[in-house]
């Protein structure tokens, strides 16, 4: 149960707790530092850490992936928040920052912020507890199990002549469960443990596909980076590939390993189009699909 601490301005609307379950959900899915940058229930950039004391450069990670649509965000860490992240986050303005702690540092740097909301939980959800997603309908509604899948490198299936990396395995592990926590369609390029390009919510896959690489183009541009963040990643999608279309549109971003749910009709040609474009790919046999 989370301590909401009011610090200034207006109190949590419907869409701002909604959006910070959204955040907070996100990291729970990490066993290393994390932090998640949410909006519109979508996240705009997510990184991980190895050491709790980086999280001030693993939020300027996950800024980097879109640091327009960060504005007025929801910001939510996996560890407690020090005086160094919370430096950094006021910078921008973002409507609430939660974490498990905030150490009197941090506090102290997020109460001189205007308007921004500080809930500190003492303790972080488990992502694989069971439980219902309820959804009102006119004259009813619909439940089901939620999405408590959590997918380890044990569960991965490889599927092209090429097997990935360790360091492309990590990397594809990250992305998956980033993808779990986007609107479907979803997409999602990664790098190094951070996200560097997300698509979100789009009819057609291929569309996802090509939002996350502009993405990843823009958000290099805005760092001054010589090629687009998309080179060298790798790429998450949270059900299978119905065409070849989009794995193509992901290999020509820069992508170079994906994974998937697999279980299309059509599985044989996208893992023949991998094969052709040189790309790594794993299935998962679990299709995220978030509503």
């Amino acid at each position: 149960m989370a301590t909401a601490l009011q610090l200034q301005g207006k109190e949590l609307s419907y869409n701002n707790l909604n959006d910070t379950d959204a955040a907070f959900e996100l990291v729970a899915e990490f066993d290393a530092p994390a932090i998640a940058i949410i909006k519109h229930a979508n996240p705009c950039g997510v990184a991980v850490t190895d050491d709790a004391a980086k999280l001030a450069e693993a939020y300027a990670r996950a800024l980097a992936c879109d640091p327009v649509s960060a504005f007025g965000g929801i910001i939510a860490l996996n560890r407690p928040l020090d005086a160094a992240t919370a430096t950094e986050i006021v910078k921008l303005f973002a409507e609430v920052v939660i974490a498990p702690q905030i150490s009197p540092e941090a506090r102290s740097v997020l109460a001189a912020k205007p308007n921004v909301r500080v809930l500190e939980t003492g303790a972080m959800p488990d992502p694989t507890a069971r439980g219902l997603m309820i959804k009102s309908l006119a004259g009813g509604f619909l439940a089901q199990d939620r999405d408590s899948a959590h997918i380890a490198a044990a569960d991965l299936k490889v599927v092209t002549k090429r097997a990935p990396s360790e360091a492309e395995i990590a990397d594809l592990l990250f992305a998956f469960r980033v993808a779990k926590h986007v609107k479907s369609n979803a997409i999602v390029y990664a790098k190094n443990g951070a996200t560097v390009g997300i698509g979100a919510g789009q009819m057609s896959r291929v569309d996802s596909s090509r939002i996350a690489a502009w993405k990843a183009d823009e958000a290099a541009k805005a760092a001054g980076a010589a090629e687009s963040f998309a080179k060298g990643s790798v790429v998450a999608s949270d059900a299978f590939f119905p065409f070849a279309d989009g794995l193509l549109a992901a290999a020509s971003a820069g992508a170079t390993a994906v994974i998937q749910p697999g279980g299309s009709m059509r599985d044989a040609d996208i893992i023949k189009a991998a094969d052709d474009a040189g790309l790594a790919m794993v299935l998962t046999g679990v299709r995220h699909f978030r509503h």
